[in-house]
């Protein structure tokens, strides 16, 4: 296929065929990252004890600080790539792939360093302490002294996927799952390397990916390919670039957190027992959630591509087939963890008390996880067409108006299961919040004006008209 077919076909084709080609590799790639983290998981608490799970859930504010920064870059520049193909626009197109090599890079290094400068001091505000802060060093070190390379790969990979091949977005996915698979047990059961271990199969299958990345933005048949002219940073480009980025930086940053507030909370009324089951629940609902993310990712450049070329009849259908898939997907989760969490929970350890502990945790905590789906559906559609500051309120709404709140409040009552009640109260409330967002929406698409068109005049104060 042509550079020119290839730019064109997201405005011509079916939308419901686009987004299965573009949505199943996304969701694919997705569930394989989600699936790398509980194969991981799996081989901690096995090879290194079920403290271990407990010392990962201390990470996980690290790994979101981490991501936030990362995502900063890498949605931004996904989201304005595919709108300049929209506008047939090649010159900026292009340039997008130059800002991401270079941010990313930047961004990898200055807060590697930071983060390795404060890794023990972090953790411990994170959580951690005696031997789950020992653990916890142990993994995240490597993780962070290398960072560049996450970094490098996700901004790879967001491109890959805005420019129209999602299949090679699927297999870097696939790599780094490799990567985990092969080299975990060789490294935490044959070599006894522990926890440094499984950070370093993580590293490899990273590797494995940005060399594939590499090579394929090298090609001059690639849509997007290294050329001179890119590698020239613009400020007004990085200032667009990190305004569409900070939703889901904002997102990430407020999981930190989040997660924080939990781990107190949870080490307050359940101890470490507590803090290792928020770990298996926590990897066990992200499986569906990342379905979704990848869903929402693979929507994502045809909602741009579209909305770029002024066609909102095709933005609104893509965004009614992302909105009824992320909700079954979710569907599939919420009655998981109704009937069969015991099953689930035994995936991750043997320990008896971490069962039980787990298993009423998920139950509580899947409660109305269906309602995730569309929230997160609602917040990648208005970032796909430039929206930052209603993607930020919509992501943030779940974390910091309605989960901070509920942490604070529900466990003086009802003690650990507060804490996990906590979780669906936010469910519910923030999709009720995501959803009047894009009622508002709508009624101006209605009015024959798409929110961030600059001719956009919409019966809402939100909706401001914003040129990208």
């Amino acid at each position: 296929m042509s550079q020119s077919q290839k730019a064109n076909e997201m405005g011509t084709k079916s939308v419901g065929r686009l987004l299965l080609e573009y949505s199943i590799p996304a969701i694919l790639g997705m569930v394989i990252v989600a699936l790398n983290q509980i194969i991981s998981s799996i081989f901690i608490g096995h090879g290194v004890g079920h403290l271990a799970l407990a010392a990962m859930a201390v990470t996980f504010p690290l790994v979101n600080l981490l991501m936030a920064f990362c995502q900063l870059v890498a949605v931004g520049c996904a989201a304005l790539c595919s709108i300049e193909l929209g506008r047939k626009d090649m010159v900026r197109a292009r340039s997008m792939l130059g800002h991401s090599v270079l941010l990313e890079m930047l961004f990898g290094v200055l807060f590697g360093l930071v983060f390795w400068y404060f890794l023990d001091p972090l953790l411990m505000f994170f959580g951690a302490s005696g031997e789950t802060l020992l653990l916890a060093h142990e993994f995240m070190l490597p993780l962070v002294v290398l960072s560049p390379l996450g970094f490098l790969m996700l901004g790879f990979n967001y491109l890959a996927r805005a420019t129209g091949y999602p299949k090679t977005a699927m297999m870097t996915a696939l790599l780094s799952s490799l990567g985990i698979i092969v080299f975990s047990p060789i490294f935490i059961y044959w070599w006894d390397w522990g926890m440094y271990g499984a950070a370093l199969a993580q590293l490899a299958g990273q590797a494995m990916s940005v060399v594939w990345l590499v090579t394929h933005f090298a090609r001059k048949s690639s849509l997007v390919h290294f050329q001179k002219d890119i590698w020239k940073l613009k400020g007004e480009v990085i200032g667009k670039i990190l305004a569409i980025g900070m939703a889901p930086f904002l997102i990430n940053f407020c999981a930190c957190i989040v997660v924080v507030i939990i781990n107190r909370a949870l080490q307050e009324h359940g101890g470490d027992m507590a803090i290792g089951a928020f770990g298996i629940i926590n990897r066990l609902l992200m499986l569906f959630a990342m379905s979704v993310i990848g869903l929402g990712q693979g929507m994502q450049p045809i909602i741009g591509f579209n909305f770029g070329a002024k066609r909102p009849d095709r933005v609104r259908l893509a965004l009614k087939y992302g909105m009824l898939s992320a909700t079954a997907i979710t569907l599939v989760g919420m009655l998981g963890s109704w009937f069969v969490p015991e099953l689930l929970v035994r995936i991750f350890t043997d320990h008896a008390q971490l069962i039980e502990v787990s298993a009423r945790a998920l139950r509580i905590t899947g409660g109305v996880f269906i309602f995730v789906g569309p929230q997160i559906i609602i917040g990648t559609y208005f970032q796909s067409i430039g929206q930052a500051k209603i993607a930020s309120i919509v992501s943030l709404c779940r974390q910091m108006i309605c989960l901070v709140p509920a942490l604070l409040i529900l466990p003086h009552f009802f003690g650990l299961d507060g804490v996990w009640m906590s979780i669906p109260i936010a469910d519910f409330t923030g999709c009720a919040v995501a959803a009047f967002f894009l009622r508002l929406a709508m009624r101006a698409e209605d009015n024959h004006c798409m929110p961030g068109d600059p001719e956009c005049k919409p019966p809402s104060n939100f909706f401001k008209p914003k040129q990208f």
